[in-house]
């Protein structure tokens, strides 16, 4: 009998992609179990599963905080979610740019490096002829 899948779980799948979820399922352990499991139903369940805000809006925002923060791998994830949130190449510049402003360049010129190698990479999965 399959287990019905948490609303964290769902919105995650919904956002990140099956393959990406059951990656990081298959290789949890005891030792992060619980944080993973405080991660579904804190950031995907109790923040992404708000209906205040769609996964678009959530995604654009997201991108601009991890940008501003430096954190440059979960960047590269969530631009690969937009796959999935229907955030745009256009929505995530602009992002970018307020993050340049109010966070610093640096910070946004390595998330625009990062975004654009993720673009790139996505299209090429795609069959699509990049510039």
């Amino acid at each position: 009998m399959a287990m019905t899948k948490s609303i964290g779980e769902q919105t995650r799948r919904a956002v990140l992609g099956d393959a990406h979820v059951d990656r990081s399922i298959a290789a949890k352990s005891p030792f992060d179990a619980p944080f993973q499991d405080m991660i579904t139903a804190s950031a995907w369940e109790g923040l992404w599963a708000r209906p205040n805000w769609s996964l678009r809006d959530r995604s654009i925002v997201t991108i601009a905080l991890l940008a501003a923060l430096g954190h440059d791998e979960e960047v590269a994830m969530h631009v690969r979610a937009t796959a999935n949130t229907g955030a745009s190449e256009d929505d995530i510049c602009e992002a970018l740019l307020h993050v340049a402003i109010y966070a610093g360049v640096p910070a946004a010129n390595t998330a625009f490096r990062i975004a654009k190698q993720t673009f790139a990479e996505m299209k090429a999965e795609r069959g699509e002829i990049t510039s």
